[in-house]
């Protein structure tokens, strides 16, 4: 599609943004692209028709769309027309959520009106040292604010994976990004009606890990790495993980278990010992969401020993914001599984895809520890008169906090209450989850009829 730029001064025989489709995998997929060579890749009224035209055809074709950013933002020539080009694209990207799967790629300047597209889509991967993305750049900021900042500490790959969270991966290589894009792909379906693409594996299902038994400390306070227990329990050890850089004490991502993609949530008691936290709860609720809208499983590994303490943490809105994690597990109607590998206190643990949340299949591991307060806390609460009377305080604490462990904390009260279906070897958790796959293939469920929810933002 050839269109000739408008406005004063400008006079072109194309205009500054390439459109099309393609096959990514044998599999449709419709694309994008600025091209910052033309008038800055700015988007012009025309600019603006062809992106609608090429996001009305992947929603009525039922296939992804992948919008390339290198971009100066509107074009100043066209006024209002190139800012309701603007408009029409914002207003399609939220028609299309949901609908079909929407990647954004910055490989340049992303700024002003057209950094929202890219957040309102639904994954966004970064060029480290050329992608950039923002709402103001610069010399703005210094102007209004008096503040100094580079364009990269501003909107640099970096900074929108580790520091904000608006982009989920930030990747050295031009090519090496576009090989990611293709890889988030392969796991995805081309639309909300399809179930994901089913890839043969030759990883044996059945297949048992022993370093399980030691991989979790018994100590439910010793730190471990939640993603090497991830490796071993997924197809081949491929994890694609998302949002690596942000809130980094919730892990998610996906993975393939006897070839379906699933989509996989995981408390990471590495960083602030797997408590759940505003960044982690937004993080962890929209991938859940994502899932759920293109018909992924949703696998929940659990350690958590609560929701984040703090002046911070209230002060930022951590009810409202927890809150969208409880909204999440309980709207979704995909198959849902959740292991308790350790520990799931309080709040955390009806918040981790508990079967409150209407989860289909949840096992514990016999370490597992399911109490309304950590063992140590909640003795302090119950036998603090007892505590102050005894004549030796520290061993009688010790005693009572071990007897807690034993009598209430244990994962064999929750099973016999039905809040957990299984207590299960942690070397069969694998095979555990594939048969429960297997048997909630052909799940339906659904959420009372409404036009919608209200989610709390």
């Amino acid at each position: 599609m050839l269109v000739k730029p408008r406005g004063p001064g400008v006079d072109s025989p194309t205009e500054a943004v390439v459109t099309g489709w393609g096959k990514v995998d044998g599999r449709p997929a419709y694309v994008y692209s600025f091209d910052f060579t033309l008038l800055g890749g700015s988007l012009s009224e025309a600019v603006g028709e062809k992106i609608s035209k090429v996001m009305n055809l992947a929603m009525s074709t039922g296939a992804p769309v992948i919008g390339i950013q290198d971009s100066g933002g509107a074009r100043i020539q066209d006024g209002s027309e190139a800012l309701r080009g603007y408009g029409d694209i914002f207003c399609l990207n939220v028609l299309a959520s949901g609908v079909i799967p929407q990647l954004t790629v910055i490989m340049g300047p992303s700024a002003g009106g057209g950094a929202y597209s890219p957040a309102l889509t639904d994954f966004i991967f970064a060029t480290e040292g050329s992608g950039q993305m923002y709402i103001t750049g610069p010399d703005v900021i210094r102007a209004v604010t008096g503040e100094e900042v580079t364009h990269e500490e501003l909107g640099g790959a970096h900074a929108l994976a580790s520091r904000s969270g608006v982009a989920h991966f930030a990747i050295q290589g031009e090519e090496e990004t576009l090989a990611e894009v293709r890889r988030l792909l392969s796991f995805l379906p081309s639309n909300n009606a399809e179930d994901p693409p089913l890839m043969p594996s030759g990883d044996d299902p059945d297949r048992a890990e022993d370093d399980l038994l030691t991989l979790v400390p018994a100590e439910p306070n010793r730190p471990y790495d939640v993603r090497e227990v991830i490796d071993r329990i997924v197809d081949d050890g491929d994890f694609m993980e998302v949002h690596e850089l942000f809130a980094a004490n919730m892990v998610v991502g996906f993975a393939r278990m006897a070839g379906q993609s699933v989509g996989i949530v995981a408390n990471q008691p590495m960083v602030l010992a797997g408590s759940i936290d505003i960044n982690a709860s937004r993080k962890a609720a929209r991938f859940v969401r994502f899932c759920d809208a293109f018909n992924i499983p949703v696998v929940t590994l659990v350690d958590t020993p609560g929701y984040l303490p703090g002046i911070t943490q209230e002060y930022g809105g951590i009810l409202t914001h927890g809150a969208k994690l409880l909204f999440a597990y309980s709207e979704a109607t995909v198959p849902k599984i959740t292991v308790v590998l350790r520990k799931a206190v309080g709040g955390a643990y009806l918040a981790m895809g508990s079967k409150s949340m209407r989860t289909d299949m949840n096992f514990g591991w016999p370490t597992t520890e399911i109490p309304v307060m950590g063992p140590e806390g909640a003795v302090n609460v119950v036998y603090r008169e007892e505590l102050a009377n005894a004549a030796d305080p520290a061993a009688r604490r010790a005693e009572l906090i071990e007897e807690y462990r034993q009598k209430l904390a244990n994962p064999y009260i929750a099973a016999g209450r039905g809040f957990l279906d299984d207590v299960i070897d942690p070397r069969h958790t694998r095979r555990k989850i594939i048969r429960a796959l297997e048997m909630l293939r052909n799940k339906a469920d659904h959420n009372p009829p409404k036009k919608h929810g209200n989610i709390p933002l």
